[in-house]
Formats: C-alpha cells, structure tokens, sequence
C-alpha cells in the first residue's frame, strides 16, 4: 500500500470513529423509571449473588402503605450484554472473573446511562463487592432517574407566577395539576388521576416553629406542623374530617440539600381523621434564612387502587426542581 492510499484509509477510519463515538453520545437511553437491567449468567443468578441483588435493589421504597420495589429488575443472561445495555439507563453487569473488581462507567452507549460492572473470582468475592458499594450504585441511580423523570416533566408545565410571586421560588409542575386552593402563604396544586390524585403543597412558617436542638424535637415539630396546616386546609368528603401524620409509624427523617439549602426530609403515611381516606407523603423543610422562614414543599397521593411507588417518584421530581430567586 503506498502513502496515499494509507493516508486515505487512516483518514476514513478516523471519520467513521468520530462518527461512531457521535452517534453513542447523540443516542438516548430508553424504559420505565427506576428499572434495571440486571446481566448475569442464570446460574449465578438464582444462588446467593441474585440473592444479593433483589435484597439491596428491589427492598420495599421507604413511607409507603404497601411494599413496593425500590427498583423493578429485569434479569438477562450475560450473553445478551450489547443487546440489553445498549439502551438501558442503569445496567449492572455481574460475571466471575480472575480478580475481584468494580467499575462505573458513564453515557457508555447513550445518555443518560450508568453502567456498573461487577466482577470477582468467587461467589463471596462477587457479594462483597456488591456490599460495598450498594449505597453509591442506588444514589448514582436515583439521581439519574430523577433527572430523567424532571426532563419528562419539563415538557409541559403550568405557569407558576403565582408561586414565584407568593414564595420567590420556581417550581417546575407540569400540565394536569391545577391550584384548588390559594392562602396567604399557602397554595395546594391537584392532579386527578383515574385511580386517585397527587397533590403538592407550598406554605412556609417561622424558622423556630421548626428548628430544634435535638433531631426528635425537630421531627415531633415537623408533625406538628403539618398536622396544624391539614387542619386549617386540606379536608375530606366527610364533616370535620381533617389530613393528620398516621401515628401507627414512624415517619423516616433525614437531613438532605435542596436548593442549594439545607433541608428536612421526611417520608411517611397521612390519613384523613374522621374520614376513610390515607396514602403517603413526602415533606421538605427547607431552611431559607435569607427570608426568615422555613419554606415546606410537600406532595402526598391518595390512589387507594394503584401502586404509589411511581406517584411519589413523580412528586419528589417536581419538588426537587426547585429553584430560589433572588431578592433584587
């Protein structure tokens, strides 16, 4: 081959890679929210390894009335890699190997995608990897689901000058909610679904109706709270039926960022006092001392025959896309 034709070559072989390397990062990952692809050889997988896998990733989503599955798996042999990864957006690769090893890669063959390869020479060897790092796969995961389910609902969203008005946020809801209710610091936005309705509250309160030494104090005040605001708003069809926190359980807490604020995020169950009615909740405290308050978004669903699992993912996208602006 003389130099012009190896130059020719060389130049053709270098666009088809440019082509090839555009096209995986053009190309959009596919599926429900919060699935997995989970490769695995069908061996491995009904022994203790796919064992390990239901137990971290498919656990009951914590504050709902029912079990439901953090995460829905879908198993494929290893064989079908290319096939099943190509479009996935969370993958995790599981095969035994001459040395125990994990790996994230990123956007390998689309956007967004998480691909986690997991490997080691023993069965214990490969459930120990998958121990350790359980924790940052599903956050990994989540956000990356969370980010999707905001770009889905980004589509088509209501005007919120009312809530940037109100409370100086921005809040992306999208089409199908509508305000029901309008207060001086509180507004309640509706969705009506075949089976129930998802519901997002906005109000905000005094810092120190919320802020405490202790974390149980913090949380017996965030009950409080909201148990104060059903009261005052958020009813039943039956007379003096009024939302109150479910006190059979205790509602899980943590301190997380929103915002780019510290906040408050508690998961639990409602139920209507003297009424039928009951589902799950999600509350967000956010510690805004620039304005002196503690500003709530909450959403809650009430769909008595469907799973809530999908409803809640939903509502926690919306909140999540919240946006402070600033005072001029």
């Amino acid at each position: 081959m003389n130099k012009v034709h190896f130059f020719l070559v060389l130049t053709a072989l270098f666009f088809i890679s440019c082509k090839n390397n555009s096209d995986n990062s053009n190309a959009k990952t596919t599926g429900d929210i919060n699935t997995i692809s989970v490769l695995i050889d069908d061996q491995l997988w009904k022994g203790a390894i796919g064992d390990s896998v239901r137990n971290k990733f498919a656990s009951s989503v914590i504050g709902l009335p029912e079990e439901e599955p953090q995460f829905t798996i879908n198993q494929y042999p290893i064989k079908f890699l290319e096939g099943f990864v190509v479009n996935s957006r969370n993958s995790i690769v599981i095969k035994k190997s001459n040395a125990s090893g994990f790996e994230i890669k990123k956007n390998e063959f689309a956007t967004p995608q998480n691909i986690f390869y997991i490997s080691g020479r023993t069965t214990s060897e490969i459930v120990a990897v998958i121990e350790k790092h359980t924790a940052e796969i599903i956050r990994l995961m989540r956000e990356t689901e969370i980010v999707e389910n905001q770009r889905i609902i980004d589509t088509s969203l209501i005007k919120t000058d009312q809530i940037k008005k109100k409370f100086k946020i921005d809040l992306n809801i999208p089409n199908g909610y509508n305000n029901v209710l309008t207060k001086k610091k509180f507004l309640w936005y509706k969705k009506e679904n075949t089976g129930g309705s998802t519901s997002i509250v906005i109000y905000q309160v005094p810092i120190n109706k919320i802020e405490a030494s202790y974390k149980s104090s913090i949380l017996k005040n965030i009950i409080r709270t909201r148990d104060s605001i059903g009261a005052l708003y958020i009813h039943g069809t039956e007379r003096y039926s009024k939302m109150i926190t479910e006190q059979a359980y205790s509602p899980y807490f943590i301190n997380v960022k929103l915002g780019k604020r510290n906040a408050f995020e508690t998961k639990g169950t409602w139920e209507m006092k003297n009424d039928f009615m009951s589902g799950p909740f999600i509350n967000y405290c956010i510690k805004d001392y620039r304005n002196r308050r503690i500003l709530v978004l909450e959403g809650f669903c009430y769909a008595p025959s469907m799973k809530k699992r999908d409803l809640m993912f939903e509502l926690e996208s919306i909140i999540k896309s919240v946006k402070f602006i600033k005072n001029k």
